[in-house]
């Protein structure tokens, strides 16, 4: 069982940036791919970005060259620092975990947090 706890939304102008924290309970989180989902309101949750054990690392095009996924093993905690924040990027944020490799669907993942919110002020 993995526990998920993500930490670092807030409210910032368009332009500035975030970094989100997701900490991981267990003494195998090197072994999971790791994931930052999204989900707007009355939008389906989508995949930002993802990172698996070997540092292979996966992103929404709409979010290449402005977030960067990271991982501290011996932190247990992922990373998504969000540089040049747009209005569009406002959604509740969601780490999520699994034991294989990274996917870009969000029904293959095992674990997941209660989400942080973002909001891109115009």
């Amino acid at each position: 069982q993995v526990q998920l706890v993500e930490s670092g939304g807030g409210l910032v102008q368009t332009g500035g940036s975030l970094r989100l924290s997701c900490a991981a309970s267990g003494r195998t989180f090197s072994n999971y791919a790791m994931g930052w989902f999204r989900q707007a309101p009355k939008k389906e949750r989508e995949f930002v970005a993802a990172i698996n054990s070997n540092w292979n690392i996966y992103y929404v095009d709409s979010v290449k060259g402005r977030f960067a996924i990271s991982r501290d093993n011996a932190k247990n905690t992922v990373y998504l620092q969000m540089n040049s924040l747009k209005p569009e990027d406002t959604a509740t944020y969601y780490c999520a975990a699994r034991q294989s490799a990274v996917s870009w669907s969000r029904l293959n993942y095992d674990y997941w947090g209660q989400g942080t919110q973002v909001t891109v002020s115009s």
